[in-house]
């Protein structure tokens, strides 16, 4: 009997207009080093802006960090079609027009069309956004978007874990949003309770 054809596994990571453009580029780090992902990336013009501006990195620094990298014009790319096999999307960080062509279903660029693409194959979407605070707008195309199977995902810092940088409270949101993904070894500690860490004992 011939072997099946088992498609690699793929992430699409897509960085738009919103604050916190390490977020997309550490995820694209991260999965870099942990291997056996095959990465396609979109960043929208605002946020090419961002990761100039928060970052200080250019395309020629980002670009490598993928597998593929994709225009946000090229509506005809793999990403754009269902038959093209991928575990899902992460948007981080997601703006608020982003979130809004999404929760609308507009398509109006390659990223909202692979956001689209991923909820109708009941693929995994995940959408860290960014803004605050949220008006009603904001609030009513997260909750469409939850009604459609997606996963709004602010990056809100955790401090249980007594961060002592920005770079890991950054890894922490990063753990947690690739674990959703179940790549193997679980990137986030979970939480052992009030009482979990020996120090605090008495």
């Amino acid at each position: 009997m011939p072997a099946l054809n088992t498609p690699p596994r793929r992430l699409i990571i897509a960085i738009t207009g919103a604050t916190g453009a390490i977020y997309g580029v550490r995820l694209l780090e991260t999965l870099k080093r942990l291997g056996g992902v095959e990465t396609h990336l979109l960043i929208s013009s605002a946020g090419w802006l961002n990761v100039q501006h928060e970052l200080r990195l250019t395309k020629d620094e980002i670009h490598p960090l993928a597998d593929v990298v994709h225009s946000v014009r090229d509506i005809g790319a793999t990403i754009a079609s269902g038959s093209f096999a991928t575990d899902g999307m992460i948007v981080a960080p997601c703006s608020m027009k982003t979130l809004a062509s999404i929760a609308h279903g507009l398509s109006d660029n390659l990223i909202a069309r692979a956001a689209d693409v991923t909820l109708k194959e009941r693929r995994r979407l995940v959408l860290l956004v960014r803004e605050t605070p949220f008006n009603l707008a904001h609030l009513r195309n997260m909750t469409a978007v939850t009604e459609m199977g997606g996963i709004i995902f602010p990056p809100l810092p955790a401090f249980y874990h007594r961060p002592a940088s920005i770079d890991q409270l950054v890894d922490d949101t990063v753990a947690r949003v690739l674990d959703l993904f179940a790549l193997g070894a679980k990137l986030a500690d979970a939480w052992k309770g009030l009482r979990g860490d020996e120090s605090d004992r008495r």
